[in-house]
């Protein structure tokens, strides 16, 4: 049985950058869905029994009935993308990351501020739905890429794991922001809780 991200603040807290009917609604109704549905769809294939939501996602080919594929699918990445999500936002951000963390953004991205533009432009002219994504491969090197929908790149057999991701679906922001994605990406960064992005990078490498 998976279990939603427990959120450590309160769903008003990320004010004013996003808003605290936003917050409900994307934590109570759509993530709650996605981990409902989830579980739903990984009870009818019984050998995923025990499987992390990491090790699913990496084999989802193997499920052979293409219904529950494409649940699984949609449903597991709405699950895991939001765990991430809702885990490295804070009301306590900081500005930016420090340490190795900071020295490998500067060495794969050129600075901080090139990570920041680079990201937001892949978050900015995702077509419809998805997500925007910095990702760590298994040597440390770090890189940045979009995925419709509620794919990831656990799923393509890329060997990256994600530590940061931003949420382009219109549910993460248009009951604030309507049509001006581009303002709520700015917002975004405004509350990123570097701590918990660096502690992904670093469990990532172990």
């Amino acid at each position: 049985m998976f279990t939603q991200y427990s959120l450590p603040y309160g769903y008003g807290s990320l004010e004013p950058h996003i808003d605290e009917l936003t917050m409900v609604t994307h934590y109570t109704k759509h993530h709650a869905g996605y981990t409902n549905n989830l579980n739903a769809a990984v009870e009818k294939v019984p050998e995923l029994s025990g499987s992390s939501i990491e090790e699913i996602l990496g084999k989802l080919d193997s499920i052979s009935d293409p219904a529950i594929r494409t649940a699984i699918r949609n449903n597991g990445g709405g699950y895991w993308n939001h765990n991430l999500y809702f885990s490295i936002l804070s009301p306590e951000a900081s500005p930016k990351p420090s340490g190795a963390l900071l020295g490998r953004i500067d060495s794969d991205f050129g600075s901080f501020d090139r990570l920041v533009e680079q990201v937001s432009a892949l978050a900015a002219t995702r077509f419809g739905s998805g997500w925007a994504w910095v990702s760590v491969d298994t040597k440390g090197n770090l890189t940045a890429t979009s995925t419709p929908n509620q794919d990831n790149p656990l799923m393509d057999g890329s060997n990256l794991t994600p530590i940061l991701g931003i949420d382009v679906w219109e549910h993460a922001y248009y009951l604030k922001y309507k049509n001006l994605r581009a303002d709520y990406i700015k917002a975004f960064w405004q509350v990123v809780d570097w701590n918990a992005v660096t502690q992904r990078y670093e469990a990532a490498l172990l």
